[in-house]
């Protein structure tokens, strides 16, 4: 049965761990003790930590691996991944040692807008609220100058802004819908401080527009925000050659391989069922790497998963083709990413990870995330399409198993041996085990 607790946020760290033991973990020796081993010894370096989020007990570790061999506008690249998945750092790595003999990956960004928007309720005359907005636009611009300036000095700011009609969707619902450049900034704080700018002048300017009548002065402001939906903030990732010279496996022709790498995406394009796992496969590469370099992996996620919903069912973000003897694997996918500001200059192993990456701007951040997506859906379809998805998935997951078991790394090193000959699956490891220990 749950606890409850007033005051628990004032508590000390080491109060809150003990109340958390004496409440849930009452007859459970080891608690504080998982939870102290890790903490990290440096102290400094772990208040730092604790400061991150509230209520903090402890870290919560996840492997920071790496992927090297990305070839990328002829510039190349090792990545790093923090992720927890087996065989997506092996599975990167490998599409990037295919493409590097092939030209690499080539990558552009297409647009950076970024959107905001203020959510209100008007009932008055529609007419009239254009012509307030056209009264006033250029005072929201204005008015938000001191939190704009520095953003503009750098070649940012605000782009637009745009009364959007939604009543049809809601009585009385409309939008003032801003555009924005935030540069390498992600720029949540930056737009959503514009945006609480925008309205409180427009719902005070309204109390003195003469175009208004008395009633239609109180203009309801509901909430003010930034969407992470950006469809305009877009990157494209791609990779070609000959196909002649797409496949390595010698039981399969070139040809035959992107027949059937075409109409696996093509699957994934018509079938919603295939398309959320395909792009799942995507999301492990550019979740990775979103992490890695202390960027919001829940915003692209949400962002890019409604991108793949844009034409009314949700369907895969790559294709494929084969055109006059050539292959082409390509992805177009938003990505609102930061290389300034956030976790980036606190975080000290996201530091690291940026200055591994060459300390990219945010432009070239985003070609790199878009880069390990592709790869990562790259190697999962050529696995499907030939020798299967587990065989190499469970040969990762083999090391897991043995951890799970405690095997020792005697035991681990002849298991090891064994299973490069056989089918990996969880009983098949068990009885290996046990037979090796009995």
């Amino acid at each position: 049965m749950g606890k409850t607790i007033s005051g628990f946020s004032k508590l000390s760290k080491s109060e809150k761990i003990d109340w958390i033991v004496n409440s849930y973990f009452p007859n459970t020796k080891n608690t504080k003790q998982i939870l102290k081993q890790y903490w990290n010894s440096n102290d400094k370096l772990q208040q730092l930590h604790d400061e991150f989020i509230e209520n903090t007990i402890t870290n919560y570790y996840l492997p920071l691996g790496v992927a090297p061999n990305f070839l990328i506008n002829n510039k190349t690249y090792t990545i790093p991944m923090a992720i927890e998945e087996s065989s997506v750092v092996a599975a990167a790595s490998k599409a990037a040692k295919f493409w590097l003999d092939r030209g690499g990956f080539k990558a552009e960004v297409i647009s950076t807008k970024k959107i905001g928007q203020v959510h209100f309720k008007f009932y008055g005359n529609h007419e009239h609220l254009e012509a307030y907005f056209t009264h006033i636009k250029s005072k929201l611009i204005a008015d938000a100058k001191s939190i704009t300036a520095n953003m503009e000095k750098r070649g940012g700011g605000i782009l637009d802004i745009e009364l959007r009609d939604k009543t049809t969707a809601i009585e009385g619902y409309y939008q003032l819908h801003a555009s924005f450049e935030t540069l390498d900034a992600m720029g949540a704080n930056f737009i959503n401080s514009c945006l609480e700018q925008f309205a409180k002048t427009f719902k005070n300017e309204a109390l003195r527009f003469n175009g208004f009548s008395s009633e239609e002065k109180d203009i309801d402001i509901i909430m003010s925000i930034l969407s992470n939906y950006v469809p305009e903030c877009l990157v494209r990732a791609e990779v070609s050659c000959p196909v002649d010279q797409l496949t390595e496996n010698h039981k399969i022709t070139g040809a035959a391989f992107a027949k059937k790498f075409v109409e696996a995406v093509r699957i994934a394009e018509v079938e919603p069922y295939r398309a959320v796992t395909h792009n799942k496969g995507i999301m492990n590469g550019i979740d990775a790497v979103v992490l890695a370099t202390g960027n919001d992996f829940r915003a692209i996620e949400a962002g890019v998963h409604a991108y793949a919903s844009r034409n009314g069912t949700y369907s895969s973000l790559s294709h494929a083709e084969v055109n006059d003897g050539v292959f082409t694997f390509w992805m177009e996918i938003p990505l609102a990413l930061g290389t300034v500001g956030g976790l980036t200059g606190l975080h000290p192993l996201v530091k690291l990870a940026l200055e591994l990456l060459g300390k990219p701007s945010a432009k070239e951040l985003m070609q790199i995330v878009a880069v390990a997506g592709l790869a990562q859906n790259f190697a999962a379809l050529r696995s499907l399409t030939t020798t299967g998805i587990q065989q190499g998935h469970m040969k990762m997951h083999l090391m897991n198993i043995l951890n799970q078991f405690e095997a020792t790394p005697s035991e681990k090193e002849k298991l090891i041996a064994h299973f490069k000959t056989e089918t990996v699956t969880h009983s098949a490891v068990v009885q290996a085990l046990e037979k090796l220990r009995s």
